[in-house]
C-alpha cells in the first residue's frame, strides 16, 4: 500500500503559518474583532504534526470512510467551530439557532469552539483520520484550501443530497462550483470572507481611490497604503488589478503581481504587510487606504463614519469557510440535517445578523431586515448581483505551487 506522506512546510510557509497564526485571518482576533472574546490561548503545537513521517491513508481517493450510522438512535451531533463564529444570547451561555434545532428536532448539538487556526486544528485530527479512526466530530468548519486537503486525502464523507433540499436549494450561485469541490459534493458554505478595498476618507482628504493601481500608483498615498500578509488576498488582489483571473492564473502571472507590489515596496508605497491590525492603523488615518477583509470592515463602519469601502471594476476575492463531515463520523444523517438547516433563510439570517459574515444562503435578505435593517442593506454581508458577479476565487494549489509561491511573498513582505 502507497504511504501517505503529508505536506511538507518549507520555510517559507512556516513563515506564512506563523503570519497567519499572529495575525492574520487564522488568528483568534478574525472573529473575535467582532464580538468581544472571552479570550484563551491559541496553541500551535499542531505545526510539529504537519511534517511527521509517513502514514497509511485513511482513504485513496475522492470519497470517504463511513462508519454505522448511529443516528436514528443517538439524538445528537458533535459540531466543532471557530471561536466566535455563531449566535450568542446576552447571557453569553446559549446559541439560539442551535436551541431552535434541537427543539425542532430532538437534536442536541454538542458545540465546541475549538479550532483556533487551520494548521493546528489539521494537526490534531491528522493521526485519527489517517489511521481510519474517529476523530470525535460529526461536523467541522474549514477554510477552502485545508477543505480541499481534506477531500483529496478521502478524509471527509460524500454528503447525501437527499438530506440537504435546502442546501441545495438556497446556496448562492457564487459558491456552487469551486475547483476543489465541484457541485460541493463533499461540503456547504459556513460563511464567506470577502477581501475589498477598505479607506479613511478623511486620511484620503480628496484623493479617490477605485482600484488596486491607485494604491499602488497615487503618489498622494505613499508610505499610506496597506497590504495583507495573507499572500492568496494580497496577491490574488493584484492578479485581478492586472486583468488576471485567480482562478486560471500562472506561474509568468504570479511573478508579475509580485513584480507589482515589489515596485510598490521599493517606492515606499507601501506602508507595511498586515494582519488584522491594520483596523487601528485605518481608524486611526495613518493608512489611508488597505486591502481589507470585509468583516472588519462591517464592524469599523459602524465605529467610524470616515471608514468605508470600494470594490474594484476588477473585482474583489471570496474565500469560504466550509463545512464537512469527516471520515467515520457516528452522526453523519445528523450532521446533514444542522447542516440544511443552516440554509433555511431564518437560522441564516439571526447567523448573518450576529457574525456579520457573508451569507452563503439566497434568500435570507426579507428575514434579515425584519433583525437588523442595516445589515440586510450592506453588500458586505448580503451581495446584490452586481458585487456577487465581481466574486474571484482563487485557485487551488499544487505542494510545488505553495511551496514556491509562499516564498516569494515572503522574500517580497521581508517574511
Amino acid at each position: 500500500m502507497k504511504q501517505y506522506e503529508p505536506d511538507r512546510l518549507s520555510p517559507a510557509q512556516l513563515a506564512a503559518v506563523w503570519r497567519s497564526v499572529r495575525n492574520g485571518r487564522a488568528a483568534l482576533t478574525r472573529r473575535s474583532l467582532l464580538r468581544a472574546s472571552t479570550g484563551g490561548a491559541l496553541a500551535v503545537g499542531g505545526l510539529g504534526a504537519l511534517t511527521g513521517c509517513g502514514i497509511p491513508p485513511a482513504g485513496k481517493a475522492r470519497g470517504g470512510t463511513s462508519a454505522e450510522d448511529h443516528s436514528a438512535t443517538e439524538k445528537t451531533v458533535a459540531f466543532s467551530n471557530w471561536t466566535e463564529y455563531i449566535d450568542v444570547d446576552d447571557s453569553g451561555k446559549h446559541h439560539p439557532t442551535l436551541d431552535a434545532f434541537r427543539r425542532r428536532t430532538g437534536i442536541t448539538v454538542d458545540y465546541t469552539e475549538d479550532i483556533n487556526d487551520n494548521n493546528e486544528f489539521f494537526g490534531k485530527i491528522k493521526p485519527q483520520l489517517a489511521a481510519g479512526q474517529s476523530t470525535g466530530r460529526d461536523l467541522i468548519v474549514l477554510t477552502d484550501w485545508l477543505a480541499a486537503r481534506l477531500i483529496r486525502l478521502g478524509w471527509v464523507q460524500k454528503l447525501d443530497a437527499s438530506h440537504l433540499p435546502h442546501a441545495y436549494a438556497n446556496l448562492a450561485a457564487q459558491f456552487r462550483e469551486p475547483d476543489w469541490d465541484p457541485g460541493r459534493a463533499y461540503s456547504y458554505v459556513w460563511q464567506g470572507i470577502s477581501t475589498v478595498i477598505a479607506y479613511n476618507k478623511k486620511a484620503l482628504d480628496g484623493v479617490e481611490v477605485t482600484s488596486i493601481s491607485d494604491l499602488l500608483d497615487k503618489p498622494q498615498l505613499k508610505g499610506r497604503v496597506g497590504f495583507l500578509s495573507e499572500m492568496r488576498d494580497s496577491v490574488g488582489m493584484t492578479l485581478l488589478d492586472l486583468g488576471k483571473d485567480p482562478a486560471r492564473f500562472t506561474d509568468d502571472d504570479f511573478d508579475a503581481a509580485i513584480a507589482r507590489l515589489q515596485k510598490a515596496v521599493d517606492q515606499g508605497q507601501i506602508r507595511r504587510f498586515t494582519g488584522n491590525d491594520y483596523t487601528a492603523d485605518l481608524a486611526k488615518g495613518d493608512l489611508a487606504a488597505c486591502v481589507a477583509w470585509a468583516g472588519d470592515v462591517v464592524q469599523l463602519k459602524a465605529d467610524n463614519p470616515d471608514v468605508d469601502f470600494v470594490i474594484p471594476d476588477s473585482g474583489y476575492l471570496t474565500s469560504t469557510d466550509n463545512l464537512l463531515i469527516p471520515n467515520k463520523a457516528r452522526h453523519k444523517t445528523n450532521a446533514e440535517r444542522l447542516i440544511d438547516f443552516y440554509y433555511e433563510p431564518q437560522p441564516a439570517a439571526e447567523l448573518a445578523a450576529y457574525i456579520n459574515y457573508v451569507t452563503p444562503v439566497d434568500g435570507v435578505k426579507p428575514y434579515l431586515a425584519r433583525i437588523d435593517k442595516g445589515a440586510a442593506a450592506n453588500p458586505l454581508i448580503i451581495p446584490d448581483k452586481a458585487m456577487a458577479a465581481k466574486s474571484h476565487a482563487f485557485r487551488s494549489l499544487t505542494q510545488k505551487e505553495e511551496t514556491a509561491y509562499e516564498e516569494k511573498f515572503a522574500k517580497l513582505t521581508g517574511a
